[in-house]
């Protein structure tokens, strides 16, 4: 069982249990909700086609920065250097459930 979600510009692919690392985004509660669900299969190779009110939920399980990307500015000849770091932030989630046409899939207990 696994659903395809849309958050931050990106697609994952998510099934309950699965830790993902997203773009940041409002959560309240340590809680999360994607409603923008793009694909939900209950088996190998059949997607369900009434996807109104699909959703999958999700806890927070840490947010934090990524590592430093360099970006370096060149132009030969025109003595023009110019060097820029970025850290993108991130979001942690954990996938609890995928509510899709009234049936329910959840996360295994261990």
């Amino acid at each position: 069982m696994y659903a395809v979600i849309r958050t931050g510009g990106k697609q994952y692919r998510v099934a309950p249990g699965d830790t993902v690392r997203i773009e940041k985004s409002a959560h309240e509660n340590g809680t999360l909700e994607f409603s923008d669900v793009v694909a939900v299969s209950g088996e190998e190779g059949k997607f369900e086609q009434e996807l109104g009110g699909a959703k999958v939920l999700a806890e927070v399980v840490s947010e934090g920065r990524g590592d430093k990307i360099l970006v370096f500015h060149y132009k030969r000849k025109k003595q023009y250097k110019k060097l820029q770091g970025h850290r993108q932030s991130f979001v942690e989630v954990k996938i609890n459930e995928i509510l899709v046409g009234g049936k329910s899939f959840k996360a295994e207990a261990k």
